[in-house]
């Protein structure tokens, strides 16, 4: 199934008084390009995660971050643990610089507490918190994936609206050509009838036949047709297609332009410009797909 590069997940749990929170997201880019930020604690298994990110996704660039945080209120809680040690390190400091100050406040013992190293975390099963850690990227990489296919498939509902307009502009082009050819002849004769002067007229075939070979856009209508065909045979696959769906963009958008040098008629100018807005639109959306 198509999947959009383009989506955001979010999970929580929790390990006796810790909250894991864990956030997914990831844009568009023509690689997979994983970006991870995971508390110290963590960092040991960051290979694991990355691997379990590269074994589900194949292009994006992809962020996860991952924050922990001790919630002392948590009935799993135990007693506060203080490091009593730097507690008298830092009154004894405050002591010696209130005695080089003619003025000093009163040291509020809630400052204290928030001095980093004062407040001691609980020690947490290292291989317990590893493996809550992972579930809760698997429960949210499963929801990334299925935001992405969701997005997935609105892009390509979108990609076959636009091969049905492209499909019937390519059919009233090939209908026209006769017509036009028609009236270029019609005209050059109502001209030399207007002059009164000898024609030859196989000369004037000839002409016909050399405007004919000019005009002709059979060759870049069925090259149309076929990359359509193919668009469509892309985007039933399931495996990621947007490098091949953006090489067909160029494809098309190169008969297109063809289309255009070829014109001799406001008909055929309009259709060529006509398309080349279908297929820009349909190439913005193509550089979300993975």
């Amino acid at each position: 199934m198509i999947q959009s590069m383009t989506a955001f997940a979010r999970a929580e749990a929790t390990l006796d008084a810790l909250s894991i929170t864990l956030e997914l997201r990831s844009v568009n880019h023509r690689y997979l390009d994983i970006s991870i930020r995971v508390p110290e604690e963590n960092r040991e298994i960051e290979q694991a995660l990355r691997n379990l990110l590269s074994a589900k996704l194949r292009r994006g660039k992809v962020e996860l971050n991952i924050r922990t945080q001790l919630n002392p209120l948590s009935e799993n809680s135990h007693e506060l643990e203080i490091n009593t040690e730097l507690v008298r390190q830092l009154s004894n400091a405050c002591e010696t610089i209130s005695k080089n100050l003619v003025m000093t406040e009163k040291v509020n013992p809630l400052d204290v507490l928030r001095w980093p190293g004062v407040m001691q975390a609980q020690r947490v099963n290292s291989k317990a918190l590893q493996q809550t850690v992972i579930g809760c990227l698997t429960e949210a990489l499963d929801e990334l994936v299925a935001n992405r296919k969701r997005e997935g498939e609105k892009l390509v509902a979108m990609l076959i609206s636009r091969c049905d307009e492209m499909e019937k502009i390519v059919a009233q082009v090939e209908k026209i050509i006769p017509t036009i050819l028609a009236a270029r002849k019609q005209k050059i004769f109502a001209r030399l009838a207007e002059f009164d002067v000898e024609h030859d007229d196989k000369r004037i075939e000839q002409e016909m036949v050399l405007l004919a070979q000019k005009i002709d856009v059979s060759e870049e209508t069925d090259r149309l047709g076929a990359h359509l065909s193919e668009l469509r045979n892309v985007l039933k696959q399931s495996k990621p297609v947007g490098r091949r769906l953006d090489f067909l963009m160029q494809e098309l958008n190169r008969e297109a332009n063809t289309l255009g040098s070829k014109s001799v008629d406001t008909e055929t100018t309009r259709a060529s410009v006509d398309l080349k807005v279908l297929i820009e639109q349909m190439r913005e959306q193509v550089q979300n797909i993975e």
